[in-house]
């Protein structure tokens, strides 16, 4: 006897539509790490999430689906990813615009090293709040918070009907701004530190020509602004929890209109 395999169409288009969604946000959700590893895990990662959303997936009709109609569904599909993983992007550059404006005004901008992600070069400070944004990233389960987007976009927004609309853009365009607040706020307090040491020693340059003060400014500055840093930085987990609560709103209210 010959046993017949069947292939059940809807399954595979589900697949495929599922893994175009979850593929858009792997591609630009910032994981620490796993550039550095091989091409393969990001797609090993979007594979394991595509399977981990079965229950969710949809089984669109396959009678009269014509091929440019499902290329269509697909490119709608890897939009709704794109999205989720430009927000999520703009939630973790936050941190990294706050540690290169405090690395520039505190001279930390010369002393810098190899990034293991991009194989660039990159301030130390700036390293450094990379890996602490995605520790405040996996801490706050932001990651799981990606996964339950996705898996309620799937109900919410049937396939091939999602389009970016007026509002859609505007509130991407707020999460992008978000980077720029978010990163003043964060280094605000070093800001006005530095800035006080600044005009002190202007000052005392002023009344005390023979002194040579500007051969010490640089690395008092930098001791300085370290110390400071250390005693403020408790307080960043709490903005990032906040701001990272606002993008997952945002989303949500954004993929279940």
């Amino acid at each position: 006897m010959h046993a017949e395999v069947s292939i059940n169409l809807a399954m595979v288009y589900g697949f495929l539509l599922v893994l175009a969604r979850v593929s858009g946000t792997v591609a630009l959700v910032p994981i620490p790490g796993i550039s550095a590893g091989p091409d393969a895990s990001r797609i090993v990662l979007a594979l394991a999430l595509t399977v981990a959303l079965f229950p969710a997936w949809p089984a669109p009709a396959v009678e009269g689906l014509q091929v440019g109609r499902l290329v269509g569904w697909i490119l709608a599909e890897a939009s709704i990813g794109l999205t989720i993983g430009v927000a999520v992007t703009f939630l973790l550059e936050g941190v990294q615009l706050a540690a290169q404006i405090i690395g520039l005004q505190a001279g930390y901008s010369f002393a810098s090293t190899i990034d293991p992600n991009t194989q660039a070069d990159t301030t130390t400070l700036q390293l450094m709040s990379q890996l602490m944004a995605g520790c405040f990233f996996f801490t706050f389960g932001f990651d799981r918070q990606v996964v339950r987007v996705l898996a309620r976009s799937l109900t919410s927004v049937p396939s091939g009907t999602y389009l970016l609309t007026g509002p859609g853009v505007e509130a991407i365009t707020r999460l992008g701004s978000s980077i720029f607040s978010t990163g003043l706020q964060l280094a605000m307090p070093v800001l006005a530190l530095v800035l006080l040491l600044d005009i002190a020693f202007g000052v005392l340059s002023r009344l005390h020509t023979q002194l040579q003060v500007l051969s010490l400014a640089f690395s008092v500055k930098m001791l300085a602004s370290l110390a400071f840093l250390a005693s403020v930085i408790a307080f960043f987990p709490r903005v990032f929890e906040k701001v990272g609560a606002a993008t997952f709103i945002t989303l949500a209210r954004l993929l279940n209109h």
